[in-house]
């Protein structure tokens, strides 16, 4: 039964789009209102990196496996050759530092070793096939967002919540926008990521204090096409700590050097671009490949992933209001946990409890919280 029949969702990122899509599933039309559009911000620029098992001894262990397995089934359903999504290993590769010149090792160093061949230490395997994946985050939101409009109606809305509109008794009526106009609605899903902290204010501030304060920690990233595609996501250890995905397109996707968690005052998608860190991964990218590094970036952008003071990402109902409810700081892994997320979402606002992953420990007062 269906528990709502108006749902709003504000945030057209990652989460928001995951609720929206499996809503759809069911044939429940939803409203998203963002600012800018579909995937603007992280959700546009991460590199989309999955891994079923690198955190199963913490309290998202259960949400990232079930989301993982969730990310194949949509590359069925959506296509893998219209998200990008693949299979592949990882490898976690050390540098040396020291090194007085780039100089490639012996061949017996590079075993394993794709095409990390500068000044390599050592590897080691971080994972294969059966629990390594990546897909195109911004390619899988509009292919979601496709899936929702076509389903079920869903609609798009250019635009700045800044109320949420109570009845009498606490249940939310609808939301008010920038410009004055309102949304009708009986639920609101805030999938706002980073700028999640700035939706207390919808509320009255008795209501509001209950989000979990939400920060950004901002991440540059640059893409370079390689000559050839490669099929091994690397991890370094020196040079700053780079992470690259290569990408099924031919594209590499390195990124590092993040800054301190701060509250976000940027704007979505008006993330400015550090030309100084920009540089450090160039540089990184030079001195731990022969094949990448000579070859100069043709994208250079930023973005913010939201994160909670305890690390833990906030899913579930915001106590003292009927019809709202949260989804967000999940951090490095927003891309990953999407699906599951989008899904325990649909399970709370159409049958009021989860059916596959227990949110107990997400949820806003969980005993992590602090």
């Amino acid at each position: 039964m269906v528990a709502f029949s108006k749902i709003v969702i504000a945030g057209g990122g990652i989460i928001g789009n995951s609720v929206s899509y499996y809503l759809a599933k069911l044939n429940i039309a939803t409203t998203v209102i963002d600012p800018i559009g579909i995937a603007p911000a992280a959700s546009g620029k991460a590199g989309g990196f999955l891994a079923r098992d690198w955190s199963d001894d913490s309290p998202i262990g259960p949400l990232q496996q079930r989301s993982f397995d969730l990310h194949a089934q949509q590359a069925e359903d959506l296509g893998a050759e219209n998200i990008d999504y693949r299979r592949l290993v990882c490898m976690a590769v050390g540098c040396d530092e020291r090194a007085a010149a780039v100089a490639k090792p012996s061949g017996k160093k590079l075993e394993g070793v794709e095409w990390a061949d500068i000044n390599v230490l050592g590897k080691n395997m971080m994972g294969g096939t059966d629990t390594i994946a990546q897909v195109h985050p911004k390619k899988l939101c509009e292919r979601m967002w496709q899936y929702s409009q076509e389903k079920a109606g869903s609609k798009l809305i250019i635009g700045k919540v800044v109320e949420a509109i109570l009845d009498g008794d606490g249940s939310i009526r609808g939301v008010k926008l920038e410009d004055g106009t309102t949304v009708e609605c009986d639920a609101l899903v805030i999938a706002c990521g980073p700028w999640t902290d700035a939706t207390k204010s919808w509320f009255p501030p008795e209501i509001g204090k209950a989000i979990p304060h939400m920060m950004g920690v901002k991440y540059h990233s640059i893409l370079i096409q390689s000559p050839r595609v490669l099929n091994e996501a690397v991890f370094f250890s020196g040079h700053g700590d780079p992470e690259v995905y290569p990408r099924p397109d031919g594209d590499a996707y390195i990124t590092g050097f993040p800054d301190p968690a701060v509250v976000v005052t940027e704007s979505p998608g008006k993330e400015e671009v550090r030309p100084e860190v920009v540089s450090r991964l160039v540089d990184a990218t030079k001195k731990v490949s022969s094949l990448l590094g000579p070859i100069p970036p043709h994208t250079e952008q930023a973005c913010y992933l939201p994160t909670t003071n305890d690390g833990i990402p906030v899913i579930g109902e915001i106590p003292g209001v009927k019809g709202a409810f949260v989804g967000s700081g999940h951090g490095c892994w927003g891309i990953l946990n999407g699906p599951a997320t989008g899904e325990a979402m649909a399970e709370l606002l159409t049958e009021g409890e989860t059916k596959h992953v227990d949110l107990k420990l997400l949820g806003v007062d969980s005993p992590y919280r602090r």
